[in-house]
């Protein structure tokens, strides 16, 4: 059996409750091997970033600041990191303060029993 170096896009883990996560809020959770960050927006959507905060090089944004920002006219879900405050745009990983800099982002989706479960990276920064 040969090991790949990239996570089973199909592999799915269960996370936690969605009622578990705090509305605005966001939690930690190991994914096929990966630190992974999953939020819930004020609206209930749900969405899973890495954890590592590329700008001050910690595991921190699961921990971060879940808000909204105006983008040339669209309101944007974001985290700002609880470090350095940049602020990563939800859908993508983008960095909203510095263009040059993008976290991974990860299928998230909740069951209709209400479960979160994180699959393999959609982005691969």
């Amino acid at each position: 059996m040969t090991a790949s170096a990239e996570p089973d896009s199909r592999v799915t883990t269960v996370v936690c409750r969605l009622t578990d996560i705090e509305v605005e809020g966001g939690v930690a959770a190991l994914v096929v091997g990966e630190a992974v960050a999953v939020f819930r927006t004020y609206d209930d959507h749900v969405f899973a970033l890495s954890n590592y905060d590329p700008c001050s090089r910690a595991s921190v944004l699961a921990r971060g600041i879940v808000g909204t920002r105006d983008v040339d006219g669209t309101q944007v879900p974001f985290v700002a990191s609880p470090m350095h405050k940049q602020a990563f745009d939800l859908r993508t990983g983008q960095c909203l303060d510095d263009a040059a800099v993008q976290v991974p982002t990860y299928d998230v989706r909740v069951g209709d029993d209400g479960m979160v479960l994180v699959g393999g990276r959609t982005s691969s920064s």
